[in-house]
This record gives C-alpha cells, structure tokens and sequence, in this order.
C-alpha cells in the first residue's frame, strides 16, 4: 500500500473501505465548494450527485450497453430499486470527492464489437467534462471496470425461440 503523501488523509466508509487519495468516498459525506469570488454563502454538493453525473455521462457514450454494479449487494439493490422503480442512475458508481477534486469509479457492460480500450476513453473524457462543468470540481481519475459484452443476437434469439417445448 502507497505512503500517504502530506495533506493527503485517509478515509473509511460505512462498508469499511478506505481511500488514501485524500478525497471522501460516496457514502459518507458531501462537498462544500467556498468560491474565493462568492463571500456571501457556501454550495455544497452531495456526492450522490456527482455519482449520478458519472453514471449518466458514461450511458452517453455510443458502445456502453449498461452501468452495472458488482456483487451481492449491488445485485440486491439492483433488484429493489426495479421492483420500486428507484433511480439507478448512479448504480455501479463509486465517486471520491474532496473540496476540489473528485475520483470515480465505474463498472460497464459493453456492447461487443466496439473498441474497448476507444469506448472506455470516450466515457473517461465525457465523465470528466461533464463532473467538472456540471460541479466545478477537478477530476482526477476515473478508473472504468469493463466486467462484459452485451450481445445483441441473444436478445433476437431468446424472442424468437421458445426454451420449453
């Protein structure tokens, strides 16, 4: 594990994960953005908001089929928010925010037949266009997981030919 480096702090989430990048992870916090021009008032922005940014910019992008999260918990979640018709715009996202900068992370399926390594820089440079215009905040990574291909012929297949006969 990478030494922290000075001013960089040491996180924990509720699931007990911890970040050196000196940035807050998703579930604990929000950001406060003090603008050095705005003296009259201070902006902050949840993280969830910034995790639905990066979820919305990479289903953007032309060769993603879908924003998927990973595990059993993602797949209990994923579940639930089917069935109540919750927001899954943020699904598969994991932001890290600090006052400036902000880290993502997010789990794709992809559509086969698409360059992998074009598609994950095209959804790099849109999460990054889009959390910084949208938010303000300087991103500094964006770590993209292409966990499968999306297969169009299967879905033609599967409605044309019954399973049981």
């Amino acid at each position: 594990m990478a030494e922290p480096r000075t001013g960089d702090t040491t996180s924990t989430t509720q699931a007990g994960q911890t970040s050196q990048r000196g940035l807050t992870a998703i579930e604990t916090s929000a950001t406060v953005l003090n603008d050095v021009k705005a003296t009259k008032g201070k902006t902050t922005i949840a993280n969830g908001v910034v995790a639905k940014i990066v979820g919305i910019a990479a289903r953007e992008i032309d060769g993603i089929h879908e924003v998927v999260g990973t595990g059993a918990g993602a797949a209990i979640g994923g579940l639930a928010s089917r069935v109540t018709r919750g927001d899954t715009r943020a699904q598969g996202v994991s932001v890290e925010v600090g006052e400036r900068e902000a880290a993502a992370s997010i789990t794709l399926v992809a559509d086969y037949g698409v360059s992998i390594p074009h598609v994950a820089d095209a959804v790099r440079r849109n999460i990054i266009d889009r959390v910084e215009a949208l938010t303000g905040l300087t991103v500094i990574a964006v770590d993209i997981a292409v966990t499968d291909l999306y297969f169009a012929d299967d879905d033609a297949t599967e409605e044309q030919s019954p399973r049981v006969m």
